[in-house]
């Protein structure tokens, strides 16, 4: 199980060579029946020959020899046939398990139909029922029963070089709420396009789930609920237990990247200042919300033949999300060169009590959001309508999880200050969206620019299609995080952040000059340019560790990063202690 180079395999089960003509092969360390039941080496019919007479499959599989492609087709003909979303997402889910390229090579040849089975909004339904629908064990789990021995946890998972890791405590999942153990299909979910659509290889991820408890009593009184049964921790506790899961990784995966994923409002802000210094790390509820709304914002107003700075955005929501948009819009009205008065006077935010302004008492992480009370004198009032009045706010920005909070009267009340309003409901899931793109179009007879989180259909109205752009988080932490890895970067960054925001819009313009977002099927492409800016972005940052970067011109990065990305192919086996080198 070694290999002539100083360095670990890339798994116990297996490691990836290179043969004297540079071709990529695997060099499994296992054989017969138990190679069939390792996701990462199983090809099920298409082992060739060859391949079951030297691995010990002889007599094991269907005579058959198929290629990944019949497989594909014959999966998805299986696939369709399936009606109900979470059902859908179980077979994939089941696929994923059993034959991993299987599985990423029929989501990479569907990716615009899958997306919403993988991800939002049927991943919600599917942490909802994660306890039930479970079946074999996937990632890392680390709980208050085991914390003291995360070290030794750590060295069970058997991948040898991850790259990258979505960590969770299931404490805020999408618009959902707290969901106890069954957060770890958020994780799942998210590394699923990390692979389709970042080009990270599976075997260089690893989902984590943080089981700090629930607060939900109904779950703690499931007889089938599957995480720990007690309440949450809560301050130095949780903290030390984070501590804990952090300093382990870093030891068992000195290059990793953590993306900190659905915590709490006030865990999220808190978890990212303590360790982003500490290992890159980044929260995608707060800076992947953040540039891909700011990205989707700057394309509306290049549609509409104007600039971010001239715009009044209000913003209700004042969580992860809510926060994470509101910096990224003052980032960008600065670049525009606007001063801190004057995007004070342009960037509203609201929370459930209305509008933030700094003679509120409020949490930490809202103070920096707060509008001076100064601004408000003389107001008829500070919740939603009267401040979308009162501000004469020309943009719309729903991350509240509230369902239906944009009535008719707030519509029009934005349409009434632009001829072509901005208004983005982004909550999800689709029940929890502000309203309904039909009914925005409606309201404003056609005139508003619309996207949402959530995937809508187009809408027709007085015989005009609508398409209606997603501003899915998927445009985002992909190629931020696959760019992150081939710097080596040794922080996330603002900037970097902000970069991969102007990247997707930059992207959408060139390939879409009529859209806000490109479509969900364009994602890799999309992650593509994402990383290609983001490596550019860690270089001027001093945060890039990888060597041979300096001097390459974004056409050099961009073929750096093509060839890079993985893809869902077989690669042939061969018998270990054949010669070659590491991949």
């Amino acid at each position: 199980m070694t290999t002539t180079e100083d360095r670990l395999p890339v798994t116990t089960h297996y490691d990836v060579r290179r043969d004297a003509q540079g071709r990529r092969y695997l060099e499994p360390f296992v054989k017969g029946f138990d190679l069939t039941r390792i996701p990462l080496l199983n090809k099920g019919t298409a082992f060739t020959h060859e391949e079951r007479e030297t691995l010990g499959l002889d007599g094991l599989i269907a005579p058959q020899v198929d290629t990944l492609e019949t497989l594909v087709d014959r999966l998805y003909r299986d696939y369709v046939q399936i009606q109900e979303p979470l059902d859908r997402h179980v077979f994939l889910r089941n696929l994923q398990d059993r034959n991993e390229v299987l599985f990423y090579a029929l989501l990479a040849a569907h990716v615009g139909e899958m997306l919403p089975i993988v991800y939002t909004p049927t991943v919600g339904q599917a942490v909802q029922e994660f306890s039930k629908i479970y079946r074999v064990p996937r990632g890392l789990m680390l709980s208050t029963d085991n914390i003291g021995r995360a070290e030794q946890a750590l060295e069970n998972v058997p991948l040898n070089d991850v790259r990258i890791i979505v960590a969770t405590d299931s404490s805020a999942i999408l618009g959902i709420g707290d969901q106890g153990f069954g957060g770890m299909g958020i994780s799942i979910g998210k590394l699923s396009l990390y692979v389709v659509a970042g080009g990270v290889g599976p075997d260089k991820t690893l989902p984590v789930e943080l089981g700090v408890g629930t607060n939900r009593q109904d779950l703690l009184d499931d007889p089938d609920y599957l995480g720990v049964r007690h309440r949450r921790l809560t301050g130095d506790e949780y903290l030390a237990f984070v501590d804990r899961f952090v300093e382990a990784t870093r030891k068992r995966y000195p290059k990793a990247i953590i993306q900190w994923e659905d915590f709490s409002k006030d865990a999220a802000f808190q978890v990212l200042e303590r360790y982003r210094k500490v290992v890159p790390s980044f929260n995608d509820d707060i800076q992947g919300t953040g540039a891909v709304t700011l990205a989707g914002v700057l394309r509306a107003c290049a549609v509409k033949g104007e600039r971010l700075a001239e715009q009044v955005i209000v913003i209700h929501g004042a969580g992860a999300g809510g926060a994470g948009v509101a910096t990224a819009i003052r980032e960008g009205l600065k670049r525009e060169g606007l001063g801190a008065d004057e995007i004070a006077q342009r960037v509203f935010v609201l929370d459930s009590r209305g509008l933030l302004t700094d003679d509120r008492q409020m949490e930490d992480y809202k103070q920096s959001l707060a509008t001076p009370k100064a601004v408000t004198d003389g107001w008829a009032g500070t919740d939603l309508l009267n401040v979308v009045r009162e501000a004469k706010a020309t943009v719309l920005l729903g991350l509240s999880g509230q369902g239906g909070i944009f009535s008719e009267d707030v519509v029009k009340a934005v349409h009434a200050n632009a001829a072509r309003p901005i208004v983005f409901p982004l909550s999800n899931p689709t029940a929890n969206t502000e309203a309904l793109p039909e009914d925005v179009l409606r309201w404003t007879d056609g005139a508003a620019l619309v996207a949402t989180g959530s995937p809508f259909a187009p809408v027709e109205l007085n015989g005009q299609t609508y398409a209606i752009g997603q501003g899915n988080n998927a445009f985002i932490f992909p190629g931020l995080g696959f760019g992150a890895i081939l710097a080596g970067a040794s922080e996330i960054t603002d900037e970097m952040v902000l970069e991969a925001a102007y990247a997707l819009a930059d992207y959408t313009a060139r390939t879409h000059p009529g859209r806000l977002y490109p479509p969900v099927s364009e994602l890799p492409e999309a992650s593509v340019e994402v990383a290609v800016r983001v490596i550019g972005q860690t270089l001027r940052d001093g945060v890039a560790q990888e060597k041979g970067l300096d001097g390459l011109d974004e056409a050099a990065l961009t073929d750096l990063v093509r060839a890079r990305f993985w893809t869902p192919k077989y690669l042939p086996f061969r018998a270990p202690a054949q010669e070659g080198q590491q991949a």
